[in-house]
C-alpha cells in the first residue's frame, strides 16, 4: 500500500481537555522534521467534557505543514480507539502517544528514523520516564514499571515476548500495514472502562504481530516522559492496576501457544499460580494489611491465579 504521509501521530484521549495542550504544544515544537510527512489525529474516545472545542481551537489557529485532525469514537475503550486511529491514519508509521506523554522534541524524527533503519520491525517502544507530581516513596519503586515506566538502557534491543514481554502502548511505533493485517479488530482485552481495571490491550495487539513474525524492539532514542499524579500512586488505585494485570494474565500466556498445547499449560499455571499465592501470603501475610507492595503483590498474583475462569465468563458474555 502506497501513502504520501510517513508518520502518523495518534493521540487516544478521554476527557483529555486539560491534558492535551502540553501535549499538542510538545508536538509543535519537534525538531529535525523537513524531510519527513506527516500529521496527527486526535480520537476522541468518547470524552465528556470540551475535548472536541480544545482541538477545534488549536485547528483554528494551526499553521503547521502538518495535519492536525480530530476524529470521535463512541465506542469506549482504549483498543477501539487505537483501532479507529490505525484506520483513519495515513502514514506508513503510526506512533501512539497518550494525552499524559510528553515526547522529547526530537522523538518524531527518532520514530521515523529508526522505523526506515529497522524494516522488519512491526512495532516498537520509546524509553518512558515518570513525571511525577509527587516523589513515590522508595518501596513503590519495585513496582513504579507498572505505570508503563521504560527504561531498558540507551541500547536498542529486540523484545523477546516470552521471556521479557513487550512495550507499553504509550510511546509506541507500529507499522500500520501490519496491524491493519495481523491485529483483530476487536480486541478481547479493549482497556480500562468506568470501573474495571482490565489491563492488556497493549500486549494483545502485539502479541499477534509478533506472532505474524515481525519483529519488536525498544528505542531509546524515543524519549517520553509519562505524567504522573498523586493519586496513581495511592492505595486503591494500585490494586484496581494490579487487579486488571493479573486478570488479563491468563489471556496472554496462551496467545502465544499452540491449540493443542493449552490444556497441559492451563495445569501447570494453575499449579503454579497456586504455588506463588501461598508462598506470598505465607512470607507477608502480616504486613499485607499495612504494606502497599505486598498488598498490590498480592492482589496480582490471586488475580492470575482466577483469570483463566474470569476470562472464559467475559468471552462468552461478549461472544
Amino acid at each position: 500500500m502506497t501513502t504520501e504521509i510517513d508518520l502518523t501521530i495518534a493521540i487516544p484521549t478521554y476527557n483529555g481537555e486539560n491534558r492535551l495542550p502540553k501535549l499538542l504544544d510538545r508536538l509543535e515544537e519537534q525538531t529535525d522534521i523537513e524531510n519527513i510527512r506527516w500529521e496527527i489525529i486526535v480520537v476522541d474516545n468518547n470524552s465528556k467534557d470540551g475535548t472536541a472545542k480544545l482541538v477545534e481551537k488549536y485547528q483554528q489557529k494551526w499553521h503547521y505543514p502538518f495535519a492536525l485532525i480530530y476524529c470521535f469514537e463512541p465506542e469506549q475503550g482504549l483498543a477501539f480507539a487505537r483501532q479507529r486511529a490505525i484506520e483513519e491514519a495515513k502514514g506508513e508509521l503510526v506512533g501512539f502517544l497518550d494525552d499524559d506523554n510528553l515526547p522529547e522534541i526530537n522523538w518524531v524524527s527518532e520514530a521515523y528514523k529508526f522505523g526506515q533503519l529497522h524494516p522488519q520491525a512491526g512495532a516498537y517502544g520509546s524509553q518512558i520516564q515518570g513525571l511525577f507530581e509527587v516523589e513515590p516513596p522508595e518501596n513503590l519503586k519495585q513496582i513504579i514499571f507498572y505505570l508503563a515506566i521504560t527504561d531498558r538502557g540507551s541500547t536498542p534491543l529486540l523484545y523477546e515476548p516470552r521471556k521479557k514481554g513487550v512495550p507499553p502502548g504509550a510511546g509506541l511505533v507500529v507499522r500500520r500495514q501490519v496491524w491493519y493485517e495481523y491485529v483483530p479488530k476487536r480486541l478481547l482485552l479493549t482497556g480500562r472502562v468506568g470501573s474495571s481495571m482490565l489491563a492488556g490491550e497493549d500486549a494483545e495487539a502485539l502479541l499477534y504481530i509478533y506472532k505474524a513474525d515481525w519483529e519488536i524492539w525498544y528505542n531509546p532514542g524515543m524519549k517520553v516522559k509519562h505524567v504522573i499524579p498523586s493519586w496513581r500512586l495511592e492505595k486503591n488505585y494500585l490494586i484496581s492496576l494490579m487487579r486488571g494485570i493479573g486478570l488479563s494474565r491468563y489471556y496472554l500466556r496462551v496467545l502465544l501457544l499452540q491449540r493443542w498445547q493449552i490444556p497441559l499449560f492451563f495445569c501447570i499455571y494453575i499449579v503454579s499460580d497456586t504455588k506463588k499465592v501461598i508462598l506470598h501470603y505465607l512470607r507477608y501475610h502480616k504486613i499485607i494489611k499495612s504494606d502497599i507492595v505486598a498488598a498490590c503483590e498480592m492482589e496480582r498474583l490471586i488475580a492470575t491465579l482466577i483469570s483463566p475462569f474470569y476470562l472464559l465468563k467475559l468471552k462468552n458474555k461478549l461472544f
